[in-house]
């Protein structure tokens, strides 16, 4: 049986030791929300190793027990509003670059957990797609948009929102038609393979095979998967 809980608050005359409502906007209170839950996490996992390590078995359940009640606590989405076609790319911002190394380093910290199928930390790639969004909110003309598009396409299709993938995909073309990514490509296998929405997928292939040549590997499966979609009943 777990131990009784309480709210250490609850009691207290000066009440709950948070900023009040409206202080901070909503990507700053989600930002700090993500990086609580992840500091939780963090710490429930340090017990479980403590508790393991000195032999408290009962301890050590607790622990585990309550880690596997925060993985079942629905996690939403708090920022997910796709920003509209006509933001552009155009100016170097410095603020914005340091806020894109800061989401690309929250991102690569999400890594691969080498279990018996690979997974990421969601908690990192929700951290990491709070950042980007900040950077696109704050610095909707930095050059670092469309970069931070293509990478959140990338977690969101991680996460298992393939709508918000493909949507960041074509915003990152859309906002800088000769991004240094395979946007088309990518946005096109997502709406293929996932959402079976084949008419736009054929239209944005066709579109890759011209626009995003360079990437020899991504044109090659463009034009057979074109072939599949126009000669026979694609698969």
């Amino acid at each position: 049986m777990l131990p009784q809980r309480s709210n250490p608050y609850m009691n207290d005359p000066n009440g709950l030791p948070l900023e009040a409502p409206g202080s901070a906007d909503e990507i700053d209170l989600v930002e700090k929300m993500v990086s609580h839950r992840q500091a939780y996490r963090t710490s429930l996992q340090a017990l479980v190793q403590h508790y393991d390590a000195v032999g408290n078995n009962q301890k050590t359940t607790w622990a585990k027990q309550e880690l596997t009640a925060l993985d079942r606590i629905p996690q939403f989405r708090y920022i997910t509003d796709v920003m509209p076609t006509s933001l552009k790319a155009t100016e170097r911002i410095t603020a914005a670059d340091q806020l894109y190394e800061e989401a690309e380093k929250i991102r690569r910290q999400a890594g691969a957990i080498p279990v018996p199928a690979p997974l990421k930390d969601e908690d990192l790639l929700r951290a990491a797609l709070v950042k980007y969004s900040e950077l696109i909110t704050k610095y909707p003309t930095s050059d670092k948009i469309d970069d931070a598009a293509y990478r959140m396409a990338g977690v969101q299709e991680d996460l298992g929102d393939p709508t918000l993938a493909a949507q960041y995909y074509q915003r990152a073309y859309q906002w800088d038609p000769a991004t240094p990514y395979p946007a088309r490509y990518k946005a096109a296998t997502v709406l293929d393979r996932k959402l079976h929405r084949r008419a736009e997928a054929l239209e944005l292939y066709q579109e890759s095979v011209v626009k995003e040549a360079r990437f020899a590997g991504e044109k090659a499966a463009a034009e057979r998967r074109i072939k599949e979609l126009t000669t026979s009943q694609p698969q």
